[in-house]
């Protein structure tokens, strides 16, 4: 049996950025360059790594970029405040709050604080009721990546069977809603899902999102099914491997995305292509 197809996300994602870049160029000419803000709070080392990724992908696309960085310390009073200020800032047409967020402060609650306009990450529940609804809103960028990966290396989701396992506000839930608007029959699994693996098992296009390292090996995997690794997990020899078994399932597939290399360059070229559909909108 020949190996699966290895889905390049490095590659669609180049084709992202580049759409992207000639996408703002025009709105900058137009007079409405596109503006990016994220808010940053706390010294979670990761998230600083990530906003410094955005930061540089925003500048190279054309995008105008600024992060708002607030102490460990501060409240949710405070944070609400600084995202009530970007809201009515005209200039800034896209709004990230950076996660994780301190535990002092209501995670929920300051995710809802982002007016809807300007919610590039679709966390909104005014934007996840249009995507679970099947109308046109703004999506988390992770699923809307996974969809654009889809897309370009052919996978046609009308009719066949695709199962998501992992249920969060962040991807699993929009990625259902996502592939039932292609017309897919989802299945949504997750922790207290009796039968795990025959659920994989049967599914056309499989979607594993859970954060537990290698979990999905190759008894979990109909042959020539289409397989998405969002896991990234970093093993204690500090390499970083997915959520699936990458060399166990390679043989049985038809397309698998690797890790690192294959949706987590999708997520910051969709999150910049957000903020200029958002900027295009006039949000």
């Amino acid at each position: 049996m020949p190996e699966a197809v290895r889905m390049d996300g490095k590659e669609v994602a180049r084709r992202v950025r580049a759409e992207v870049a000639d996408r703002a160029q025009a709105l900058s000419q137009a007079g409405a360059a596109p503006g990016l803000s994220v808010v940053l709070v706390g010294d979670d080392p990761a998230s600083h790594v990530y906003v410094g990724r955005k930061e540089k992908a925003a500048l190279k696309a054309g995008i105008r970029g600024a992060t708002h960085r607030l102490p460990e310390s501060a409240t949710t009073e405070e944070v609400l405040a600084l995202v009530q200020s970007l809201n009515d800032d005209p200039a800034v047409h896209g709004i990230l709050v950076q996660l994780p967020l301190p535990r002092a402060v209501d995670t929920d609650l300051v995710l809802d604080a982002v007016h809807p306009s300007k919610d590039v990450d679709g966390f909104h529940p005014a934007n996840a009721g249009l995507l679970a609804s099947g109308l046109d809103a703004i999506a988390p960028c992770t699923p809307s990546g996974i969809m654009r990966i889809l897309e370009e290396y052919g996978v046609d989701c009308n009719g066949k069977d695709a199962v998501v396992i992992g249920r969060s506000r962040i991807v699993g839930r929009p990625m259902a809603a996502l592939l039932t608007n292609a017309n897919a029959t989802v299945t949504l699994c997750h922790s207290r899902t009796h039968d795990l693996q025959g659920h994989a098992r049967r599914a056309d296009i499989l979607i594993v999102a859970v954060g537990r390292p290698e979990m999905v090996t190759a008894d979990w995997v109909k042959p020539g099914a289409v397989v998405i690794d969002v896991g990234i997990n970093r093993t204690d020899e500090g390499t970083l491997v997915g959520d699936v078994d990458y060399a166990s399932v390679e043989p049985i597939a038809g397309h698998l995305t690797p890790v690192p290399g294959g949706v987590g360059p999708m997520t910051i070229a969709t999150l910049l292509s957000n903020t200029c559909l958002l900027a295009e909108r006039g949000g």
